[in-house]
């Protein structure tokens, strides 16, 4: 018997074998380009940061000290407009301080999905912004979001810094900065990317709400405090979801 199961075994292996590993590589490369594209993408918005940087009066060190080791494009930016609109440093630093908390959020969440070595750990939370936040969640097993992950957070992090250094030293050729509105570079170019995850009714009324909170308490709260409020309008949605989902179902009412 084992002779004749032989020959099916064999057959079984070169039957299955290649396409399960075909369908592997396929989804790792998917993976891959996807995450290269993001990089690629926000990593050159990093030369509108050095142009503003730069144009806020910080030198050529500060600027790319900033996008090495802070590494955080929303909290560098506010930390460069508070300076060059005549503010207290220690308030800029604060509101980019307060700006960037949002990064511990994300951090918790990937720390159970990618659930990496403790050695690795220090490493990855360097990398723990928007965008490779954003890519590792979007992948359905461990494997692509550690691969999502990786590949986004070292071509952003080559990228940015590389083109932060590019945009400090052209910046006196661009002239005003202000002119070409390179501050709103960054957070378009986030926006474009989240835009497309927005699928369901629900995702789209946290956005929402969180967008009226961002831009309604704007005028009225230190810099960076709106964005952590904004995170309240999901908690506030599913909380009201649930309500109405555990409310009792009445068909009269339904009727009239």
């Amino acid at each position: 018997m084992a002779d004749q199961t032989a020959p099916q075994k064999c057959q079984d292996i070169r039957t299955t074998g290649p396409v399960q590993v075909g369908a592997e590589a396929r989804t790792d490369s998917a993976v891959v380009r996807d995450a290269l594209g993001v990089g690629f993408a926000v990593g050159l918005s990093g030369f509108a940061f050095g142009v503003t940087s730069a144009g806020a009066g910080l030198t050529l060190a500060q600027t790319c000290a900033l996008s090495l080791l802070v590494f955080t494009g929303a909290s560098q930016f506010a930390l460069v407009g508070a300076l060059a609109a005549g503010g207290n440093p220690l308030t800029a630093a604060a509101g980019a301080f307060f700006l960037g908390v949002r990064n511990t959020f994300y951090g918790l969440r990937l720390s159970q999905v990618l659930a990496l070595p403790r050695l690795v750990r220090p490493l990855a939370a360097q990398a723990v912004i928007d965008e490779t936040a954003a890519v590792a969640l979007a992948q359905p097993t461990r494997r692509s979001a550690r691969i999502g992950f990786t590949v986004t957070g070292l071509t952003l992090y080559v990228l940015w810094n590389l083109t932060t250094l590019l945009g400090a030293l052209g910046a006196e050729a661009i002239g005003d900065t202000n002119a070409w509105g390179l501050d709103a570079a960054g957070p378009a170019v986030f926006l474009a990317l989240l835009g497309p995850m927005l699928r369901t009714a629900t995702e789209r009324l946290v956005a929402g709400l969180a967008v009226l909170l961002g831009l309604g308490l704007l005028p009225v709260l230190p810099g960076g405090l709106p964005v952590l409020v904004a995170a309240l309008a999901a908690p506030l949605v599913l909380f009201c979801k649930g309500r109405d989902e555990r409310r009792p179902h009445t068909p009269g009412k339904d009727v009239r």
